[in-house]
């Protein structure tokens, strides 16, 4: 006996395309418990399967140690949903942050017709840290702006729009020279904390820091430093370290950052894709098929 367990908070709609595709299998039957979390997979009663509805699993249980899963189970998780909105999100932070956007809200508020002059994007270079789906989609966009692309991910492979890649063993050299640097990098072992002073005092100085993956890649006391020594111009964070962000934390105040609440991806086709991507795993798992974005906790993701 096959059972699927779906949490229940699935959209209707959702619920009966899942319970199309497991009914269409004779001895399988699907479950909607009104808990949250992860949809798993059983077999005799036996746990085989589990995946996670967010891109990354840092945030699941069973990913602060994944040695107590029980043997056999394979992990996946809806990595890519969110890739398209997170570039997007990207821009939109790059665009306002060199165009000093906040500055006409403010004017606007207080009904002043203040006209300046800005910078453009056209010929200035952008480190991508992180070339996974939200990384590329970034590049591919930012190039499309005559943005010189430079990346820097761990098997180091080319990608669309990007002029070079890195590896993580090139930290220094992918940062020396950024007028940019966008984090699109997932939170592991190997990222958190990847960036502090050491590291923002190679950008350009006045170089402007987006970070729309995770927080706690880059130190906060070394940003908040870069920002108020003026080595990092500006920064927009959608991920932060700790969320929901403090009401105390001094990112709410400080000139030249926009904070935005971790929503980059929150949107109707983030939800699609990812329904998607479970539908197509769950498809495969049925018929004894390799699962597709097994998550590799070696890595962390």
């Amino acid at each position: 006996m096959t059972l699927v367990e779906v949490s229940g908070d699935r959209p209707a709609r959702d619920r009966d395309r899942i319970r199309g595709i497991v009914e269409a299998v004779p001895g399988a039957r699907v479950e909607f418990p009104a808990t949250s979390g992860p949809a798993r997979a059983s077999v005799d009663g036996r746990l085989r399967w589990l995946h996670s509805w967010a891109a990354g699993v840092d945030g699941e249980e069973f990913a602060r140690d994944p040695s107590r899963l029980p043997a056999g189970v394979v992990v996946t998780s809806s990595t890519g949903n969110g890739a398209i909105p997170l570039a997007e999100h990207a821009v939109m932070l790059t665009l306002m942050l060199n165009r000093d956007a906040p500055a006409w809200a403010v004017a606007q508020r207080e009904h002043r017709w203040e006209r300046r002059t800005h910078p453009e994007l056209l010929g200035s270079t952008m480190g991508i840290l992180g070339l996974g789906n939200a990384g590329r989609e970034l590049a591919v966009r930012a190039a499309a702006f005559g943005v010189r692309v430079v990346g820097l991910s761990r098997r180091g492979l080319p990608a669309a729009g990007v002029d070079t890649v890195h590896t993580p063993d090139e930290l220094a050299r992918f940062l020396t020279g950024l007028d940019v640097l966008v984090v699109c990098a997932p939170a592991t072992p190997a990222t958190r904390g990847l960036l502090g002073d050491e590291q923002f005092a190679l950008l350009n100085r006045g170089a402007h820091y987006v970070c729309v993956s995770r927080g706690g890649i880059a130190d906060d006391e070394a940003l908040l430093r870069a920002l108020r020594s003026g080595q990092v111009g500006a920064a927009g964070l959608d991920a932060h370290a700790v969320e929901p962000l403090p009401p105390d934390s001094p990112f709410w105040d400080e000139p030249h950052v926009i904070v935005t609440p971790h929503n980059g991806a929150t949107t109707p086709g983030t939800a699609a894709r990812g329904l998607d991507i479970f539908c197509d795993n769950l498809r495969r798992f049925l018929a004894g098929s390799p699962l597709r974005n097994v998550v590799d906790f070696a890595h962390g993701y």
